[in-house]
């Protein structure tokens, strides 16, 4: 068996950080088991769906480097998803109904208040005829409701969260097509799974009570169902489902100087107690996942941890994958100096300015750094600047430590910390660092 995952976003607003993680669970599995990852732009809602955001996630992907192996679009698969809702009537399993929204929310509101859990009373299936005929002629258009078969018990072994079990008693007929014609998740996302070969379906937690529905489903069609993976859902930094979490996408990751390998080394562990690295590269993080290894415990995203780890990652980037991204005049040895002081990429051009100058020179001690000037204009500067000018005042000067040392980076940088000396020093230059020194 060939496995088939797939992400199945609605292009009604951008992606944001859950439905990133969504989709990386599925190119993992795809890609840890050699098999296929497919993109389903959910726009059934004609109104709601924007080309932008089909543009939008498409482009979101691509940045997070989880490339689908195929994609199709439900707005072209009506016909397909008639021919299935044509033959589920004809076989008795979906029905119409006739209750408005005020008439539905009259019944569940009764049950609750005697204390009744709020499930579809199926009053549309004692209809006759003649009433349907009557309330066709007065206008009103059906909905229609999935019928579910009482007698078989809903169960399955899911693959975060262990066996489940359902009883389709207590459960409502789901409603898969509203009054106008237009469709609703469930029916067509489980024809879209057997036409794609869908073998494993990841998605949230909140969506169990839709997969009991739609097993059932399945089965009226004569499909085996795909195996699925309830996820825990993310809560923020202070331990709640955060509201926030909703708002945070790529563009706020890349505004924020995150990388997209931070993103997928942190969505792809936590929630599981394997520990969070800096993976530059995600075939560790292929080889090492399982649905197994994930718990029923919610998931704690912390944007501080995602900005500790994206600095690590930037401290290996190497310069070919950061040429592109770097100011004007920073080369390979440039980047290897300032890079262990980076939290991001983008922080490069601070060095670069030091490197070019002018900087505000943040030392007082004039006649130390007038013994340094001097010393720097004999010293040899091919090989080793630094430790040739350091050797030079200690033995000229008795100094050592802090008091040798840091006079020289807060002239030479303007600053009382950052790159190694030794290799930000060949960069400033011999004509930049002894006019420093003077200044």
């Amino acid at each position: 068996m060939t496995v088939v995952t797939r992400f199945a976003p609605s292009p009604t607003g951008r992606l944001h950080v859950g439905n990133i993680r969504t989709a990386l669970h599925g190119w993992l599995w795809a890609r840890a088991q050699g098999g296929r990852f497919l993109l389903r732009i959910d726009d059934t809602d004609g109104e709601r769906s924007e080309e932008r955001f089909v543009a939008a996630i498409r482009a979101d992907l691509a940045w997070l480097g989880l490339a689908p192996d195929g994609e199709v679009r439900q707005s072209e698969r009506f016909a397909l998803y008639q021919a299935r809702f044509d033959a589920l009537v004809r076989e008795g399993r979906l029905y119409p109904a006739y209750e408005t929204q005020q008439e539905l929310e009259l019944k569940r509101k009764v049950l609750l208040g005697r204390g009744l859990p709020p499930v579809y009373d199926r009053a549309a299936l004692r209809l006759t005829g003649t009433d349907k005929a009557r309330l066709e002629r007065e206008g009103v258009r059906p909905h229609w409701r999935f019928r579910l078969d009482e007698d078989a018990a809903i169960g399955w072994d899911d693959l975060v969260r262990g066996p489940q079990r359902f009883d389709p008693a207590t459960m409502s007929d789901p409603v898969v097509r509203r009054a106008d014609g237009s469709w609703l998740y469930l029916l067509p996302s489980a024809i879209d799974d057997i036409a794609m070969g869908v073998t494993h379906v990841v998605r949230g937690e909140d969506h169990v009570s839709n997969t009991a529905l739609q097993l059932q489903m399945f089965a009226a069609m004569g499909a085996a169902a795909p195996a699925f993976a309830h996820m825990a859902l993310l809560t923020g930094a202070e331990g709640k489902l955060s509201k926030r979490l909703g708002s945070l996408g790529v563009d706020h990751f890349r505004a924020a100087g995150i990388e997209p390998a931070a993103v997928l080394a942190l969505l792809a562990r936590i929630g599981t107690s394997d520990p969070v690295e800096p993976f530059v590269d995600p075939a560790p993080l292929v080889a090492g996942f399982a649905f197994d290894r994930f718990g029923r415990a919610p998931a704690r995203f912390d944007e501080a941890e995602l900005a500790q780890l994206n600095a690590r990652i930037v401290h290996q980037l190497p310069f070919t994958r950061v040429a592109t991204r770097l100011p004007a005049g920073m080369d390979a040895d440039a980047w290897a100096a300032v890079r262990p002081n980076l939290h991001t990429v983008a922080e490069a051009a601070d060095w670069q300015r030091v490197i070019d100058g002018p900087i505000a020179a943040a030392s007082a001690d004039r006649e130390y750094l007038a013994e340094a000037a001097a010393a720097a204009a004999a010293i040899g500067w091919d090989d080793d600047p630094w430790h040739a000018l350091t050797g030079a005042l200690k033995e000229r000067t008795g100094r050592k430590g802090k008091a040798l040392f840091l006079p020289l980076r807060q002239a030479l940088t303007g600053l009382d910390h950052g790159p190694d000396m030794a290799a930000l020093l060949p960069l400033i230059g011999r004509e930049r660092a002894i006019e420093r020194l003077r200044a």
